[in-house]
């Protein structure tokens, strides 16, 4: 069965809507080692937060445990140890969309382009990325985050530098679609609170809507997922079963589509709870002591009945 089709029926109930946990498991396990085009990177170990200082082992330990699955990883700042995960990562043979973090902080902000600069010179950096959905939380004015860009553009020419915020800011932002080199476009029908089971759907109309705005350049989906605990958000429910069946259809859509897609997340972070409620927790592929989410509860239930019918 072509992926396209499989999509299709899982979207009006056939295919991964008549899969068993066990069958939807294995589904993923054979796409997840099949490869994916990207994923976004966690070094940040249970306990810490953001503002810690990561450690090249912590880096290099959870990087290795991505390096089966998938050759481009995505980070989100040049400071605190995090400029050291695109120096680790070229190491191990990753490709790199390396972030700068900005916010309303102006010697961080400093620090984080400097940073970013500084690795793209160096040979770290495929794809550079200035700011992470800034305007959405309305941290910097378009003008200052315009600024930034450019800086960036001029000290890497050879370098694509791009902005990541959500879809709808490409279309509402032209100057900052134009000043783009490459569009750089955070996708999340979770967070418009729709179901799994069109978010497939609502997902391809975001990226085309970025798409459009874009006017012929390059589009990335650099963040897209679905948890599998917490609180849901109007049609929107996280549950294992629904963050498989979403991992497994937006992988299968991004090959069939050739489109380039960093999956959210890595792993489970723990201190997103303060910023996202509950659900922050909940959308890595490895839970927050590294190991694989998604196929320990159907070898439980196994066990399960197995001891019944003993």
């Amino acid at each position: 069965m072509s992926y396209r089709k499989e999509n299709l029926m899982s979207l009006s109930g056939g295919a991964l809507g008549s899969k068993t946990i066990k069958g939807l498991e294995n589904t993923l396990q054979r796409v997840l080692k099949a490869g994916i085009h990207g994923i976004c990177f966690s070094a940040y170990e249970e306990g810490q937060k953001v503002g810690d200082i990561l450690s090249e082992t912590q880096i290099r330990r959870r990087l290795e445990i991505l390096k089966p699955y998938t050759k481009c990883i995505r980070t989100f700042s040049c400071t605190d140890g995090n400029e050291l995960i695109p120096k680790i990562a070229k190491e191990l043979g990753f490709n790199t969309l390396v972030g700068a973090w900005l916010g309303n902080d102006a010697e961080i902000n400093k620090k984080e382009v400097a940073g970013l600069i500084k690795l793209a010179k160096n040979g770290f950096v495929d794809i550079a990325a200035v700011g992470n959905e800034v305007m959405y939380r309305e941290d910097l004015s378009e003008a200052e985050l315009l600024t930034f860009i450019n800086e960036v553009k001029q000290a890497i020419p050879d370098i694509p530098v791009g902005y990541v915020d959500a879809y709808y800011e490409f279309v509402d932002r032209p100057k900052i679609t134009d000043a783009c080199d490459i569009i750089l476009a955070n996708c999340y029908p979770f967070w418009e609170g729709c179901s799994q089971e069109y978010a497939l759907l609502y997902m391809k109309d975001m990226f085309y809507k970025a798409k459009k705005a874009a006017k012929g350049k390059r589009v990335i989906i650099t963040e897209t997922g679905w948890p599998s605990q917490g609180s849901g958000l109007e049609g929107a429910q996280p549950s294992y079963e629904n963050a498989m069946k979403y991992f497994i259809n937006s992988q299968q859509w991004s090959k069939d589509e050739d489109i380039d897609m960093f999956y959210f997340s890595s792993f489970d972070e723990s201190w997103k709870v303060g910023t996202e409620g509950d659900v922050g927790a909940y959308w890595g592929l490895w839970d927050k002591n590294e190991r694989p989410k998604y196929y320990r509860k159907s070898i439980v239930l196994d066990k399960v009945k197995s001891f019944v019918r003993l």
